[in-house]
């Protein structure tokens, strides 16, 4: 069924269009562009379990929902809340982080609830691990075995990290493209400069 020619016309800024919705249809238009569910995204938005199908589908029709909806849509990196500065910041902890960071001294380990939250989301896995073995002491009658733990911590990779922040911020040197011209469809390769600028 076509949209009438008034419902065509009638674009809404994002403000008139915030300002017309009422606070379940905003919440509907967010929890519907997750994965598209009207039924779903209409019971989050507290809508009746009987009628959410049929409000749904109401939902839909309604031209300053669906304009919402494409506004949302469009500008999904703010929806998730993703910036290029938030992605920067992330891969600024990996880049500028160290295992000496972690460490009291070269052989004991900070205390896990004492790294700060940048340390800790430096840290890709931690594997620990613990033996038991007899230490021989002559002048002692203990014969138990002691406990003896092991860490292992991996950081992400600080270059990985550098690459794309240079990526992200243009700081690679030009690509070349190499363009074959003897065939009759040419192949374009990329050889990478590695000079620095």
């Amino acid at each position: 069924m076509g949209k009438s020619s008034e419902e065509k016309t009638n674009r809404y800024t994002k403000q008139e269009l915030l300002n017309k919705l009422t606070d379940k249809e905003r919440i509907f238009c967010h929890e519907y562009i997750i994965d598209w569910n009207g039924s779903r995204a209409a019971r989050k938005a507290g809508y009746s379990e009987n009628t959410c199908a049929v409000i749904a589908s109401e939902n839909l029709t309604k031209p300053h929902i669906q304009q919402y909806i494409d506004f949302i849509k469009d500008d999904i990196e703010k929806e998730a809340g993703i910036t290029k500065l938030r992605q920067l910041n992330e891969l600024a902890k990996i880049a500028y982080s160290s295992i000496a960071h972690l460490h009291e001294t070269w052989i004991d380990l900070k205390e896990f609830e004492s790294l700060t939250d940048e340390q800790k989301e430096a840290i890709e896995s931690i594997d620990t691990k613990t033996e038991q073995k007899f230490v021989y002491e002559p002048e002692s009658e203990n014969k138990e075995p002691i406990d003896i733990k092991y860490v292992k911590i991996k950081l992400y990779s600080k270059v990985a990290a550098l690459d794309q922040i240079n990526k992200m911020l243009g700081y690679n040197a030009p690509e070349k493209v190499v363009v074959n011209e003897d065939m009759n469809v040419p192949i374009i390769s990329f050889v990478k400069n590695d000079r620095a600028k």
